[in-house]
């Protein structure tokens, strides 16, 4: 028997969140006490009223398969979402709804890029935007923008980079893994660079429109003359604590939500019947739990960036959205603890878990491997505790 995967398998690596997140368990569950800041998933609960939706679903039999995008009634509510919230205009046919963002960003890819066809991530990017480019034959082209510009690129980066065979651009904002923000000025920038190539398609990541600091959402769809070459990405699982129930959208032109409806409909068809009417509610209903959410990870941010700017050694930026800090660490490269040595953030990211008993996620995964990455998605003790550790830890490196 031949036990050999496929190409397409053996060109992805496996993610890095998840590993990470697979160390700290071993050693938790040998009795050690492991802070874990790796893991982008808020410590909420799933708000009550949306609770109580899905409880009404089962009782009321929503147990069949549902439309391949999802039913009628979830894809009306995402449209009233995008007028109400966005001022942007779609109807139910440009909408998809997918298992989670993740399939959304995927889907999209999958239903766009052709072998050789380039697609621009910046960097620091979201650690699975490479693998899907590659799962879809596509090759990966990347902007790097480091601390010193807040992350973001620039519309001089962007055309540098763009040619005949550039496809979509990958633009996450808030984002993950660094937390910046685009202003609409800023995408305003990238959109006149864009205008210029009609076969570039922006693929809008916004599934962290919601925890953002600087008081309003800028989308790139947001711009009349480009908005048929956005596809928006967005779901419930951060603004609504409901990463479990995998409800994910797009918003896109209607040809493109055709092409992910004939590929979702050949190898997952529609997402959850019951996880679809609780995000109809999510939508549609009171949104308070999103502001008082969205409130407590802005008191969580100042306090872990108050913190950090105390260890000696890293160098940290503001984040304006999302719940990650990604500091940069890279002077502690060539220091040592007894025989151990730092040479790049993912060791550096496993000495603060195997020593220090935090586990993070090293910035090689996302891009960038200068930095290293903290999910503040919990409790001000337990940041105020991995902070300590994590300054208490670093100080035993020498050169």
């Amino acid at each position: 028997m031949e036990t050999k995967l496929s190409e397409r398998l053996n060109r992805l690596s496996p993610s890095a969140t998840l590993a990470m997140s697979q160390r700290s368990g071993e050693l938790k569950a040998q009795g050690i006490d492991i802070i874990n800041m790796s893991v982008g998933e808020p410590d909420f609960n799933t708000p009550d009223h949306i609770k109580q939706a899905a409880i009404k679903a089962v009782e009321d039999n929503w147990s069949r398969y549902s439309p391949v995008p999802g039913y009628p009634g979830l894809r009306q509510a995402i449209v009233d979402k995008l007028k109400r919230e966005n001022g942007l205009d779609y109807t139910p046919a440009q909408i998809l709804c997918s298992n989670g963002a993740k399939q959304s960003v995927c889907n999209t890819i999958m239903a766009l890029v052709n072998e050789g066809d380039e697609v621009i991530i910046p960097a620091p990017y979201w650690v699975s935007y490479p693998q899907m480019v590659l799962l879809a034959d596509g090759k990966p082209v990347y902007i790097e923008a480091g601390i010193e510009q807040d992350f973001k690129i620039t519309p001089e980066q962007l055309e540098a980079v763009i040619t005949p065979k550039t496809r979509a651009l990958i633009l996450c904002s808030p984002s993950n893994p660094t937390g910046a923000v685009y202003s609409r000025k800023e995408l305003e920038g990238l959109k006149n660079v864009l205008l210029k190539h009609e076969r570039v398609i922006v693929i809008a990541d916004e599934i962290y429109e919601h925890i953002n600091y600087v008081g309003e959402h800028a989308s790139m769809a947001q711009f009349p003359e480009i908005k048929d070459r956005v596809v928006i990405i967005n779901g419930v699982s951060k603004a609504y604590a409901m990463t479990g129930w995998r409800i994910g959208f797009i918003a896109a032109p209607e040809w493109v939500v055709k092409g992910c409806n004939k590929l979702q409909g050949q190898y997952t068809s529609g997402p959850c019947s019951v996880s679809q009417k609780a995000a109809e509610v999510a939508f549609a209903g009171p949104q308070e739990c999103v502001e008082e959410m969205r409130q407590a990870f802005e008191r969580r941010k100042n306090l872990i960036v108050k913190l950090a700017k105390e260890i000696p050694g890293l160098e940290v930026n503001d984040p304006q959205g999302a719940f990650y800090l990604f500091p940069k660490c890279s002077s502690f490269f060539g220091k040592r603890d007894g025989d151990r040595v730092i040479n790049t953030s993912s060791d550096l990211a496993m000495y603060l878990l195997e020593v220090g008993h935090v586990a993070t996620v090293g910035g090689d995964a996302f891009g960038s491997p200068e930095c290293f990455r903290m999910s503040y998605a919990t409790s001000d003790e337990n940041i105020i505790e991995a902070l300590r550790r994590i300054k208490e830890t670093l100080a035993r490196l020498k050169q």
